[in-house]
């Protein structure tokens, strides 16, 4: 498994992070969230919802990983996660980044 999805498993075993659309949304509103990640095959209404939340509040996003690859990780069907803890966000940004 991918080092990034294994960290995102790890996160939610911790309480760092935030998986669902309105669990994201709340928390991306209250600026908890560190950096969202959104699936690439998610709707077009969740991408753009997700999309002008974190560009009006200034949350970081990536778009990574597909439902599939995050619903394995989390262990349920997910779109959207949110991390909410900066170590976690920063070494998921590394990862990503390469």
């Amino acid at each position: 498994m991918n080092l990034g999805l294994n960290l995102l498993g790890l996160a939610q075993r911790a309480g760092k992070l935030a998986s669902g659309e309105q669990t994201v949304l709340q928390n991306i509103r209250n600026q908890n969230a560190k950096l969202v990640l959104l699936c690439s095959d998610a709707s077009d209404n969740t991408q753009k919802n997700i999309r002008d939340k974190c560009n009006f509040y200034h949350i970081e996003l990536r778009v990574v990983y597909t439902s599939d690859q995050l619903s394995a990780a989390l262990g349920k069907k997910r779109f959207v996660c949110a991390l909410l803890d900066s170590g976690f966000s920063k070494r998921m940004d590394e990862i990503i980044q390469g």
